[in-house]
């Protein structure tokens, strides 16, 4: 995949260039959330060996943090996690004004 990437980055014709970034793109987006529990049975499957989040990490080249919304099934930016419980101050709250 990083082959073909670079090979689209080092085309001379725009027009090819343009062409193949939308066929990559389109097959990106197709392919995403199959390649994501793909991905996620496989952290599963370390989990359930024992394997420690920090050699998953290691492994995937991610973070511990990203090992662990993996495998919790989060993905993208957040939007689908539920909420701690904590939250944000107004910006009335402490501000020594009355």
């Amino acid at each position: 995949m990083a082959d073909a990437l670079r090979a689209i980055e080092e085309m001379d014709d725009p027009d090819r260039q343009a062409r193949a970034i939308t066929e990559v793109l389109r097959v990106q987006v197709d392919s995403a959330p199959t390649l994501k529990e793909l991905r996620r049975a496989w952290v599963l499957g370390k989990r359930a060996e024992k394997v420690t989040y920090k050699v998953i990490a290691e492994t995937l080249g991610v973070s511990i943090s990203t090992v662990q919304d993996i495998e919790r099934g989060y993905s993208g930016s957040g939007k689908n996690r539920p909420r701690t419980g904590r939250r944000k101050r107004a910006a009335s709250d402490g501000d020594g004004e009355a």
